[in-house]
């Protein structure tokens, strides 16, 4: 199972992925603008420099407002990761690769991608946007479930796996470092009521609240956000839990441990993943994140050598 139809398959699951976590970080923008006051620009110039698109945004706009950071982030043509961009990017992926996946599994996309044209046809309104955002997160819900409930655990299976959980665990990476960039010219606000509602924010992202409240109750901190959100293996979008999962699903393609993509998931999780918080808190949170991402991108890379996605 190697080739085109794996490279459909690995980028069709992260473009979907990739969409559902682009509403995740929109809502989030909008939660945290609501805390802070009258500096909307700098607020939403920190979302596009987490999601990398800063560069790109203002190559095409002159200045940054919110009204043109989220409409970048929804619908814009000129953005390819736009909300619109990946669930156009993702059933086309899903179109060329129709025979791998089941009936259910492509009607699931298909109706994301119908829902997500009308609902983006047009520039949303801030009104609107709660709504728009949640349609398209039940749509890729909805796609996964179907994947998940009617694929056979084969090699196809495992390359969806890969491109969802590698993508996922970028998106969480990102959204931690959403508070290097919104806290950084504002120290002082570090341990005060507004740091406290930007972590509420962070958990709310990544549908992690509820998690962590039973888990700490309501006296839980930073650093046990941190541990939640980056090295607990039970949070379905912790960073440990990600890897995890990339690492059996590269096992299950390559059992005797030949290929160097699973050799690179191994030393991530031994290298990020396997020590207490405070040596993340040591090393540098956002330094630390950096490094992350830094290594998730080099495995993408080798995943696509590894079984020749382009042959």
């Amino acid at each position: 199972m190697l080739g085109k139809t794996a490279n459909g398959l690995f980028w069709m699951s992260r473009y979907l992925e990739r969409a559902e976590n682009t509403s995740r970080l929109i809502e989030t923008g909008q939660r945290i603008a609501l805390t802070r006051l009258g500096d909307d620009a700098r607020e939403w110039a920190s979302i596009l420099q987490t999601t990398g698109a800063y560069p790109a945004f203002m190559a095409a706009h002159e200045e940054v407002t919110k009204e043109a950071a989220i409409n970048w982030m929804l619908r814009d043509r000129g953005n390819p990761s736009s909300i619109r961009g990946c669930i156009e990017a993702a059933r086309q992926n899903a179109r060329l690769v129709r025979t791998a996946i089941t009936g259910e599994a492509w009607e699931a996309i298909n109706a994301a991608y119908m829902g997500a044209c009308k609902s983006l046809s047009r520039k949303v309104t801030e009104r609107d946007l709660p709504e728009v955002l949640q349609r398209i997160r039940q749509g890729t819900a909805l796609v996964r479930g179907m994947i998940l409930g009617t694929m056979m655990r084969n090699e196809i299976f495992d390359f969806l796996r890969i491109g969802t959980f590698l993508e996922r665990a970028d998106f969480t990476a990102r959204i931690v470092d959403v508070k290097y960039y919104v806290l950084l010219p504002s120290v002082s606000a570090v341990g005060t009521t507004i740091d406290n509602v930007h972590w509420e924010s962070i958990l709310r992202a990544v549908s992690g609240r509820g998690g962590f409240r039973m888990e700490y109750g309501a006296g839980g901190g930073p650093r046990e956000i941190v541990h939640f959100l980056v090295l607990d293996r039970r949070m379905p979008r912790s960073l440990a839990f990600c890897a995890t999962k990339m690492e059996d699903n590269l096992r299950y393609l390559d059992p005797e441990g030949r290929t160097a993509s699973l050799r690179m998931v191994r030393d991530l999780k031994t290298r990020y993943l396997s020590h207490d918080v405070s040596a993340i808190f040591d090393y540098g949170l956002h330094e630390f994140i950096q490094s992350v991402l830094s290594a998730l991108g080099d495995v993408a890379a080798q995943i696509e050598g590894d079984f020749r996605f382009y042959e």
